[in-house]
């Protein structure tokens, strides 16, 4: 960790400190490791909340953080104490004694003195902040050491009487990036960006060659791309779909061959220093769309292009959805892919949700350590203000309020979509057809940028791309 990094994660902990208040006592835990099947582990990620306050990404430890009655912040790392036998098999830990002065806590104490410190540590406290309902056991875990200390009340032991969420005020932290942070989003990014035009190409190549191409044979090549960059990980499980497939939104790639002709849906990004990037382009398998999948084409992406232009501080996040909604809902009825005689005008089909037969998720997501980041879609201000409606579609209440005004530093995707199957009343030169356009939306104070415009979005450039 550089000498500056520890500085920005103690000036996170100061900021939950304040907004906890004096008397304060949180704890964080990382995430446990996994057994993926017998002694074999899966590889091990960290937990996002933890690692946004420490920086630390070794398993097995806590951070707790105390407000004095004055408000002074100590922080206390709980880790995996040094243990050369251990080492020599699962490689080097930092240690208690190295913590403080690496990642800038005020104190590290072994792992397994957590339970016996606890109760001391929350004695004088007037509440107990953690991550509510993200780790098994913890509940109960913090249950034990209040009744440690509750038992200590002769001795003058004093109890915190408050449980408190952490993640209420750690989402809110998270959900504006810092430069530091939107610097690592741009780089990985970029990785993702690289590894999608490198498997364009070498799909339209291989093809070329009349070599066998499958899904799987695309996956290997985002994953190398983004290995070869130095990221650590997929951010989360690559989709690959070919042809028919793409109409299945979380599909993961198989071993379906890729053929001339069809189209292949590609969402995939990888994680670099814990930030995730998503990127989704949709592609002609051989280098040229037909018709069909160039008209659905350009009405996904003239729907993305409204999205991106309703992306701006002041803004509500709903406003991207409901862009994208207005244009892919005449371009359905202009396609043909709607009856006008059968669903109305393009009102009546946003007003009924006509349009969720082919398009039936929404057009973006918060983006930051975790692909689908936390932070609350509702303005907060604003939450009491609670409209009741009925849903045209299934007829259950719906209870809706009005959505989060967007600021400098937020990141969201845009990711539009068509997915069509077949049917009776569907023109069958548009049967199979799912498309997807996604990029990475950072809100400046001008509007948005795109930092995943480094792979091509046009159709036309996609073909050239993959021509070269």
């Amino acid at each position: 960790m550089t000498s500056s990094l520890p500085l920005l994660y103690a000036a996170r902990r100061e900021r939950l400190a304040a907004a906890l208040g004096p008397r304060a006592v949180a704890v964080v835990p990382t995430a446990p490791e996994q057994t993926r099947n017998r002694d074999g582990e899966f590889p091990y990620r960290h937990d996002s909340y933890f690692y946004y306050l420490t920086g630390f990404t070794e398993p097995g430890a806590t951070l707790v953080v105390r407000t004095d009655a004055a408000g002074g912040v100590h922080s206390t790392l709980f880790c995996r104490a040094k243990d050369e036998a251990r080492e020599i098999w699962t490689g080097y830990r930092l240690g208690p004694a190295a913590a403080p002065a690496a990642l800038g806590v005020e104190a590290a104490l072994p792992a397994d003195a957590l339970d016996s410190e606890l109760p001391t540590l929350l004695d004088g406290a007037e509440v107990v902040a953690y991550p509510f309902a993200t780790h098994a056991g913890l509940e109960s875990q913090v249950a034990g050491w209040l009744d440690t200390l509750r038992a200590r009340v002769r001795q003058g032991a004093v109890v915190p009487v408050r449980l408190q969420d952490a993640c209420a005020v750690l989402d809110e932290m998270r959900l504006v990036k810092d430069t530091h942070e939107l610097a690592i989003m741009r780089r990985a990014a970029a990785i993702s960006a690289s590894a999608h035009v490198r498997t364009m190409q070498r799909c339209a190549a291989l093809l070329r060659r009349g070599e066998d191409v499958r899904e799987y044979t695309l996956d290997a090549e985002l994953a190398h791309e983004f290995r070869r960059h130095g990221s650590q990980f997929p951010a989360y499980t690559s989709i690959v779909a070919a042809g028919s497939n793409a109409c299945v939104l979380h599909y993961a790639a198989g071993s379906t061959p890729v053929r001339a002709g069809e189209l292949v849906l590609i969402d995939a990004g990888c994680e670099l220093d814990g930030y995730a990037s998503d990127i989704t382009r949709t592609f002609p398998a051989d280098g040229r769309f037909t018709g069909p999948q160039r008209a659905v084409y350009d009405l996904v992406l003239a729907s993305q292009q409204a999205a991106v232009a309703a992306i701006r501080p002041g803004a509500r996040f709903d406003d991207a959805h409901e862009a994208t909604v207005a244009v892919l809902a005449q371009g359905l009825l202009d396609l043909k892919l709607l009856d006008a005689n059968r669903v109305g005008t393009a009102e009546d089909v946003i007003a009924t949700r006509a349009y969720q037969r082919f398009y039936m998720h929404r057009t973006g997501h918060w983006l930051g350590m975790d692909v689908h980041d936390c932070g609350s879609y509702v303005e907060p201000a604003e939450a009491d203000r609670v409209q009741v409606r009925t849903d045209p579609l299934t007829g259950h209440t719906v209870r809706e309020r009005p959505s989060r005004i967007l600021q400098p530093g937020m990141v969201t995707t845009v990711e539009p979509g068509l997915y069509i199957r077949p049917g009776d009343d569907v023109p069958e030169a548009y049967w199979h057809i799912g498309i997807r356009i996604e990029d990475d939306a950072v809100v400046t104070p001008a509007g948005c940028e795109l930092i995943t415009r480094d792979v091509p979005v046009d159709a036309d450039a996609i073909e050239a791309l993959m021509r070269g």
